[in-house]
């Protein structure tokens, strides 16, 4: 297709459905101006695809409504529309509230002071060290039994501690 055929076709497009899509268009937006972008988006597509510009004048029309009525809401969704704006950098994110965890420490510390010296060595061991009953006696030097025995005592010692502190669970 030669340019002086191309823009005659563009022309007659625009001739025969242009003031159509418009009202169609600023019947959806209520936006003059930018039913204007949207005709010419639309024509400029049908213009791309030969085969709608070869089919009969209301196929052609409903082709178009359908391309106006995509664009229009297409459009209501960019976030240009949404006066979305974008930065180089994220801003922080919120941070979490650290206070819970800081009381609920200072409640298993003071609990953990109330238990016997024997006990406490056990059950921060096992706990807090990740050790194993057969590491804590062997570094504790006493057998494997009073280790266990220890830890179930000191635990259940350290249940009442708590609950005195008003924690339920």
């Amino acid at each position: 297709m030669s340019t002086e055929h191309e823009a005659r076709v563009l022309r007659e497009l625009h001739e025969q459905h242009g003031a159509v899509i418009w009202r169609f268009v600023v019947r959806l937006t209520g936006d003059f101006a930018g039913a204007d972008d949207i005709v010419q988006e639309t024509l400029l597509r049908a213009w791309r695809n030969p085969r709608i510009m070869s089919d009969d004048p209301e196929s052609a029309r409903s082709w178009l409504y359908t391309v106006a009525r995509n664009l229009v809401v297409d459009e209501a969704r960019s976030a240009r529309r949404r006066h979305e704006i974008g930065v180089e950098e994220m801003p922080e994110g919120r941070s979490d509230d650290h206070t819970d965890a800081l009381f609920d420490s200072i409640l298993v510390a003071e609990a953990l002071a109330a238990l016997s010296d024997e006990h406490r060595a056990v059950v921060t061991g096992a706990y807090f060290g990740g050790r194993s009953t057969v590491e804590l006696s062997a570094d504790l030097g006493i057998p494997e039994g009073t280790v266990k025995s220890r830890l179930h005592y000191g635990l259940r010692a350290l249940k009442l501690a708590l609950q005195e502190k008003g924690v339920t669970r």
